[in-house]
Parts: structure tokens; C-alpha cells; sequence
């Protein structure tokens, strides 16, 4: 079985309305200066990851759930074209949670790649993964030089995301995670009262074929 690593905890931006006190910060923006930078949707799914031979949510001792069985299929319909401890990591969308989705291309978008050597690819060579896959990516809503400004003015569609992700588009180390990778929440993000896990599973809805 490959080796199972957990995906990293996304550190919030400075601006960032919907981060909590037990959430971590980044509080040093100096890494993403210079660099060139892609701002995606943060969508509302499951955080999941899939090998070769398996799968599990961010916690490595995924139970097993209505909701994850779609998923379930994908795996086993891509994981044999993944190298020998390569993972893909990305948002499971089959169910709703506080936020509903009914024009999805699929219900896993892929967010990253990673090789046997804990890097995790550049952002060109993770979009040409996800036309070899036939995955979609989150929507970008920038990619360029980093502009904190720019950034700052960012008006993501709050009806169909929870904010958005920048991260560098170089490849970076796992260990060097929180340098390159920050998230933007907006306020009050969580909507119900009732974890998802804990209620019926209502499914989003995928686009429909023209």
C-alpha cells in the first residue's frame, strides 16, 4: 500500500473574515513576493485525496460513507494511472453542505498533484494532469505576479464558493506547504447547524449536457 499523507492545514490571509481563533495564520506574506501566483475558488466539498490503490479524506482514518462512494469509483477508474506513490489531491463535491452546487462538471476537482517525492507539481503540470484525467480544476480568478492589492480586491461569487486559494505556481516541497499556499474564507461560511456527515445526504447536481 502506498504511504498515506495527510494534506496540509491551509493557512488563512491576513484579510481572511472567516478564520477562527484555532485557525493558523499567515502572517509573513514575503514568500509569494516576486513569485508568480494562481487564485482559484475555494469550493465547499471534502478535502480527499486518491493513490494509486486507495483513497481517504483529511483524515487518514476515513470511514466509510455515502458520500465518499462516488469518489470511491473515481479511484478506481484513475488510480491505476497514477505512479507508484503519486497522489491526487482535491474537493469531493457529491454532497452538499453549506453551500449547493447544480452546474458541476464533475464531483471531484482536482486542486493538486503530488510525485513520490513529496513535491507537489507546478500549477501548468497539474492542469495538464487534469485534461489527462479529464478532471476540472477550481475557476481561476487571477494568475500573475503576486499583487497583495490586487488581491485584496478580490470579490469572489460568495452564492457558490467559500472564498478562494492562492498558491505559487513553481513546484514546492510538502515541508515548505505554508510558504506557498493561503486561503481566503469569507465570514460565517458555515451555514447549518448540523454537521453534513451527521444528516441525509442531498447530492449536488452536475451540469447538464448541451
Amino acid at each position: 500500500m502506498s504511504t498515506r499523507t495527510k494534506y496540509p492545514r491551509t493557512p488563512h490571509l491576513p484579510w481572511s473574515p472567516g478564520a477562527s481563533s484555532d485557525d493558523t495564520h499567515m502572517a509573513d506574506l514575503r514568500a509569494f513576493e516576486g513569485r508568480e501566483v494562481v487564485v482559484t475558488e475555494k469550493l465547499d466539498g471534502e478535502n480527499t485525496t486518491l493513490y494509486r490503490d486507495g483513497l481517504h479524506a483529511r483524515s487518514l482514518e476515513s470511514r466509510p460513507h455515502p458520500s465518499r462512494a462516488w469518489v470511491k469509483g473515481l479511484q478506481g477508474r484513475v488510480g491505476y494511472r497514477l505512479p507508484e506513490g503519486w497522489r491526487l489531491c482535491g474537493e469531493n463535491l457529491y454532497a452538499r453542505h453549506s453551500l449547493g452546487y447544480d452546474d458541476l462538471e464533475s464531483y471531484f476537482y482536482l486542486f493538486s498533484v503530488w510525485d513520490g517525492s513529496n513535491t507537489c507539481l507546478g500549477w501548468d503540470d497539474t492542469l495538464q494532469w487534469a485534461r489527462d484525467l479529464d478532471l476540472p480544476t477550481p475557476p481561476e480568478l487571477y494568475r500573475g505576479r503576486w499583487d497583495e492589492r490586487r488581491l485584496r480586491q478580490l470579490s469572489p461569487d460568495e452564492e457558490r464558493t467559500e472564498g478562494y486559494v492562492v498558491r505559487t505556481t513553481a513546484t514546492f516541497a510538502y515541508s515548505d506547504f505554508s510558504r506557498h499556499v493561503a486561503k481566503w474564507v469569507r465570514a460565517g461560511h458555515v451555514q447549518t447547524d448540523t454537521h453534513w456527515m451527521h444528516g441525509q445526504v442531498v447530492p449536488n447536481r452536475l451540469r447538464r449536457p448541451e
